[in-house]
């Protein structure tokens, strides 16, 4: 158990973790999930959201099963390992806040950091103007982290806070079962199921739940986060993190290869749009917010699962955020930024930095 534990914390078990859910992503869309999104954080909690009836967009209504078993695997891990610790700080309507701009500004790019890697690993092009936005964001965010940016310290709670958010997940789990989808029906139940578009595209539920779980414990082991690879580069030097990220583009270019998914290109590629300065746009937004959040989505859910309040506050605020992105027309598509989108990204990048130069201690 000790071997298997210190292997997550050198560099080959980061590489081990990047190449397998490099892998799986891809795996999952040969299995019926979206296109270039066998897994995207943002648009499966949007997804989760819109089966909820928190936005009525027709087609992103699904309660994904893959975030639940991050949550859950996340859980298993800390409890396994010891490292299960009920945490809360300060500030959570800055956390909420922000989990809800970065989910804004994902949708504007049409994906989280996952997506954007994996997007860039089937041959979309546009995904190439995210992964630029998104380290300039964390970049940005490094800066009022080294000017002294802090949102508090952490304090030991209750267990049962700890659990709060893996609890949420499986009561939405157990919705799904009692609520099951109906052949060419949009609602069973309290629940709401897309018929056509990316909501209506899904892996099997026990495959979907089965490889959530396993990226949940195995990224929980890893401190796998995409957002925090760029930030130790940028700030220490340290490549460690970022050799998963590597491994990810990798392992799913190469999956994509053989199994006939990697389409390079700009135009036409699945759910997603040529807007340049609006794919950068959006995941400046989004990065900035991961950076001041410190976590990215995935790092975010893994996080809640091993008790950290923090971070389900953050999660809560995405889901909130995805129905805001599509009730008020801020949300892009395939035909490209939504009506309100642009001024979404404006006001993002102003409430981000807002955070960022208002919460600052002075360095003595």
């Amino acid at each position: 158990m000790t071997t298997f534990k210190n292997f997550f914390a050198t560099r080959w078990g980061i590489v081990s973790v990047g190449a397998f859910i490099g892998v799986l992503a891809a795996l999952l869309q040969k299995l019926g999930n979206p296109g270039n999104m066998g897994i995207c954080v943002a648009c499966f909690e949007r997804d989760i959201a819109g089966a909820l009836g928190l936005h009525r967009a027709g087609v992103v209504q699904y309660m994904r099963p893959e975030i639940i078993g991050f949550v859950l695997g996340s859980l298993i891990a800390a409890y396994a390992f010891k490292e299960f610790r009920p945490r809360v700080g300060s500030a959570p309507i800055v956390r909420f806040v922000l989990g809800a701009f970065a989910m804004i500004g994902a949708l504007v790019f049409l994906g989280c950091p996952w997506r954007a890697l994996l997007r860039f690993a089937a041959g979309d092009g546009n995904a190439i103007f995210g992964l630029l936005g998104l380290i300039v964001g964390i970049w940005i965010g490094t800066l009022f982290l080294k000017g002294g940016y802090n949102l508090g310290r952490t304090e030991k709670t209750y267990t049962s806070v700890g659990w709060l958010l893996p609890l949420i997940m499986l009561g939405l789990f157990i919705l799904m079962l009692i609520f099951p989808q109906v052949e060419g029906e949009a609602k069973s139940g309290v629940l709401f199921y897309s018929l056509k578009g990316p909501g209506a595209m899904h892996a099997a539920l026990i495959i979907s739940l089965i490889v959530g779980l396993a990226i949940g414990f195995l990224a929980q082991r890893s401190r796998f986060c995409t957002m925090g690879a760029f930030r130790d580069l940028i700030l220490f030097r340290q490549a460690h993190l970022f050799l998963g990220l590597l491994a990810l583009v990798v392992f799913a270019f190469v999956t994509n290869l053989i199994v006939g998914q990697f389409h390079p290109g700009f135009a036409q590629q699945p759910v997603a749009h040529t807007m340049a300065i609006w794919n950068f746009g959006g995941m400046v937004v989004a990065g900035l917010a991961f950076a001041l959040a410190g976590g990215c989505p995935g790092r975010q859910l893994f996080l809640a699962g091993e008790g950290d309040g923090d971070a389900a506050v953050f999660v809560l605020g995405m889901i909130v955020g995805a129905g805001f992105a599509h009730n008020f027309g801020l949300a892009s598509s395939p035909k490209g930024v939504g009506p309100n989108g642009i001024a979404a990204v404006i006001i993002g990048l102003l409430v981000c930095l807002f955070i960022g130069f208002t919460m600052r201690k002075k360095i003595a």
